[in-house]
């Protein structure tokens, strides 16, 4: 990729996940490249300027200023990362400055000290620092001055770019954490700040790790890592036009970012703001206003994952309040499903198949979240069911790779059964006809965090034997009654999640419910055919929302290629030879 190309794809690169860092990256390892600026070749080159700081060591040796001063070896060209421009050359930080001085000055002055947590990460932001006394933290601790470039060496903030130049500090002294590995140039034709670009490149973090020494949790880049890695040395000149550029780009980052950040918030409260108004609309008119608003709105609005989400929340929602599809007169009402159902359940217990279910209480005006359509009625969930078991117990030992599959709470996923990872459990007949899932049944999850505890689904792919654990309740319906999957619509809402959160018990950590709660959990329901056309509606435009996640994904997929081979074509650099 040419640099050109580069810069007009820039913004379509930002779209890409963590694409904004991603440039920074790019930048910076370009930058240290010789690819970001062009050359001049009036500029005098960098192994003149390396001639004269050895030249300026030696005098300040000699002049007892600075350790006697001795030639470091030569570096194999097998070691040199990249080809560098002409102009350029490759040396070390040792060869070109100091590599953790130590300061001499008076015990009473004033200097700044700097902890590592004062330490940024991001290119461009201020040290800060404390004031202490000189005699305080001389020793002990890494001595800096005006001008340093310091550098993390212990992870993880090494591996997070800790890095900075260092400026404005007290007296132009200070000292500061041990975990530093310390930079001092002793000519002003050495920049720091293109001497911190370095340390923040790609190149140079990358290599460091790998390098690292010490235990985990406690791992540090040698110091001669640091101090002997082949350093990029350009002219001048050139450093300034590169630290120039990359002022420039690291703005523009800045407001991609802020512009992408701006973009999505707007984005995701536009999405509430419209959802809100739709789910609290009451007359059909207003709702309808505010679904084409959405309907309009559909690609600017669901550009971002977590709007599908809420999207998908709200179809549920309008599914339990009777708005995702129109009531039909003709439908058989509520109040006569109620009815039928009543005698069915009693019928049951008087044949001996399910022990006489306790009474129910009516729904009170004040527990009903909104107005109930045409047809509709509030009952409770246990006016619904035939009954409710707990799931069978069993310590770990009896899991084994034969026997009955048990669903457990880890099987339960935005409403649906996964299969996998199913345990299994080798049980007597008795065991098996006790606890046995039957086509229909509801299961919910009973104990788990308070997020979590209450998510439910429907039993139905039954192609072996199947029981359940004690973490989970059976929910016993009859299906030609009241379907099972509008009240595993109704379970996946966030008015049960609500009330499940709100009275769950909270036990080391754990939450839990109980039968009762959930028998008594108010329960809008429809008609029998509305029923059925909720579910089918539900079902295609939750489909509609896996076409938009797909869509998303993809293009996130592309921006992310795209990144990629620009990191791949226009970084490309092997790792550093220890």
């Amino acid at each position: 990729m040419e640099l050109k190309t580069f810069f007009d794809n820039f913004e379509t690169m930002a779209e890409a996940p963590n694409g904004v860092q991603k440039l920074r990256e790019m930048i910076l390892q370009l930058a240290v490249q010789g690819n970001l600026v062009p050359q001049d070749p009036n500029d005098e080159p960098a192994s003149v300027l390396v001639e004269k700081i050895k030249t300026e060591k030696k005098r300040l040796s000699k002049e007892g200023k600075i350790k006697r001063f001795k030639d470091l070896p030569a570096i194999s060209t097998d070691l040199f990362p990249w080809r560098l421009p002409e102009n350029w050359d490759w040396t070390r930080l040792a060869a070109i400055g100091l590599v953790n001085p130590r300061n001499d000055v008076s015990d009473d002055i004033k200097v700044s000290f700097i902890p590592m947590k004062l330490i940024p990460v991001k290119l461009g932001e201020n040290v800060q620092f404390e004031e202490r006394i000189w005699s305080d933290v001389k020793q002990g601790f890494t001595h800096l001055a005006e001008g340093d470039v310091v550098c993390a060496k212990i992870t993880p903030c090494f591996q997070n770019g800790k890095s900075a130049v260092l400026r404005n500090l007290v007296n132009g002294i200070g000292a500061g954490t041990t975990e530093l590995h310390v930079f001092r140039s002793v000519s002003d034709e050495i920049l720091a700040d293109y001497v911190l670009l370095f340390l923040k490149s790609a190149s140079f973090l990358n290599n460091g790790v790998d390098v690292m020494t010490g235990s985990a949790g406690q791992k540090r880049v040698p110091a001669d890592y640091f101090a002997m890695r082949p350093f990029p040395l350009p002219p001048t000149n050139e450093q300034k036009r590169i630290v120039a550029k990359v002022d420039e780009l690291m703005v523009l980052c800045d407001d991609l970012e802020a512009r992408k950040k701006q973009s999505r918030q707007t984005c995701i409260q536009l999405n509430d703001a419209c959802i809100d108004k739709m789910l609290a609309a009451r007359e059909p008119a207003r709702f309808n206003k505010h679904w084409q608003r959405i309907h309009t709105n559909f690609d600017l609005l669901y550009s971002q994952p977590e709007n599908v989400n809420k999207l998908r929340q709200a179809i549920l929602q309008l599914a339990v309040q009777g708005k995702l599809v129109p009531q039909d007169p003709n439908d058989e009402p509520a109040s006569v499903l109620l009815e039928k159902f009543q005698a069915l359940r009693e019928r049951t217990v008087e044949e001996g198949r399910v022990k006489a279910f306790k009474s129910t209480n009516m729904v009170m005006t004040d527990e009903t979240h909104f107005k109930k359509p045409a047809g509709w009625e509030w009952t409770r969930l246990g006016a619904l069911s035939i009954s409710m078991t707990n799931g069978i117990y069993k310590p770990a030992k009896y899991y084994s790779d034969t026997g009955v599959g048990c669903l457990r709470m880890y099987n339960i996923n935005n409403g649906k059964i996964n299969f996998e990872n199913l345990k299994r459990m080798e049980l007597d007949t008795g065991e098996i006809e006790k606890y046995r899932l039957h086509k229909g049944d509801l299961l919910v999850n009973r104990v788990n965090s308070r997020e979590l505890v209450g998510k439910a689904a429907v039993v139905w792919d039954l192609k072996e034997p199947l029981v359940f654990e004690s973490k989970n309740i059976r929910v016993c319906l009859v299906n030609n009654t009241i379907l099972p999957f509008y009240l595993n619509i109704f379970f996946q809402t966030s008015y049960v999640k609500d009330v499940f959160q709100g009275t769950a018990k909270q036990t080391c950590g754990q939450a839990s419910i109980s039968q009762p709660q959930i028998a008594g959990i108010p329960t809008p329901l429809p008609p029998l055919n509305e029923q059925r056309r909720i579910v089918a509606k539900v079902d295609q435009l939750m489909a509609l929302c896996d076409d938009l996640e797909t869509k998303l994904q993809k293009s996130q997929k592309r921006n992310h290629q795209l990144m990629e081979a620009a990191v791949v074509e226009m970084l490309a650099f092997e790792k550093y030879a220890v």
